[in-house]
């Protein structure tokens, strides 16, 4: 739940964003809003979505851990990409990997099924869990992109 609540507000906040710089929007906007909807929000809610449905059985601090260190490492990586200082940013991406790898490591070894209205699917859940697999190392992929455009953009 704290990562849907978290996600939700992270895209209503880009949506709000957008709107009020409309009429003055800059590089600098437009990257903020952009990446406030789709890493803090449509990346989190993934996230959360993963941690709940497919490693139920996960134990429940690293939910929190990686939770606390995706919101956290995003406001670092927002805060150095508006504030120029790229120490910020690469702090911040660091977390966000830490958070990636909590979150990976939560579907191993973990439950036999996917959880979902109380019927477990023994089927579905090693397709889907390749599938989380996927998004979360292009997620690391396009960090380390972002990381770089960010130094050569410097």
């Amino acid at each position: 739940m704290p990562y849907l609540v978290a996600g939700v507000a992270c895209i209503i906040g880009g949506g709000v964003l957008a709107a009020a710089t409309a009429y003055v929007s800059t590089e600098k906007t437009a990257w903020a809003t952009a990446y406030l909807v789709l890493v803090g929000g449509v990346a989190q809610v993934f996230l959360g979505a993963a941690v709940s449905w497919l490693t139920p059985k996960a134990p429940a601090r690293n939910a929190w851990l990686a939770w606390a260190g995706w919101n956290i490492g995003n406001a670092g990586v927002l805060a150095g990409q508006l504030t120029a200082l790229i120490v910020l940013t690469d702090v911040g991406t660091a977390l966000l990997v830490v958070a990636l790898v909590l979150v990976l490591a939560s579907g191993h070894g973990v439950g036999s099924g996917l959880r979902t209205a109380g019927v477990t699917t023994h089927r579905l859940r090693p397709r889907m869990l390749l599938a989380f697999r996927i998004v979360i190392v292009l997620l690391a992929v396009s960090m380390v992109v972002g990381v770089i455009l960010a130094h050569l953009g410097a």
